[in-house]
């Protein structure tokens, strides 16, 4: 896929691909914008930690494909609209 306002991959990253299993990586996401949803459309998994759970996205590669741009978008709108 070409570089666009919904696609971006920078290959040049020095984490690049920061990924397994994905051939096309969509840096637009590059830090997850859903990591504060405990309840996200990806896969994450939890961890206990100081006696506190917390999200693991490693294996997590939702934001990073150009299908799923929508689905982050929309899903951000949602979220935006219940802060308010």
């Amino acid at each position: 896929m070409d570089n666009s306002d919904r696609f971006f991959a920078n290959t040049e990253c020095r984490f690049y691909p920061c990924h397994r299993g994905i051939e096309e990586i969509n840096c637009l996401f590059c830090y997850c914008p859903l990591y504060h949803l405990e309840d996200c459309p990806g896969s994450p998994s939890f961890m206990e930690k100081d006696g506190r759970m917390i999200k693991v996205c490693t294996d997590c590669t939702f934001p990073h494909r150009a299908e799923n741009y929508d689905t982050v978008v929309e899903t951000l709108r949602k979220d935006l609209r219940q802060d308010v």
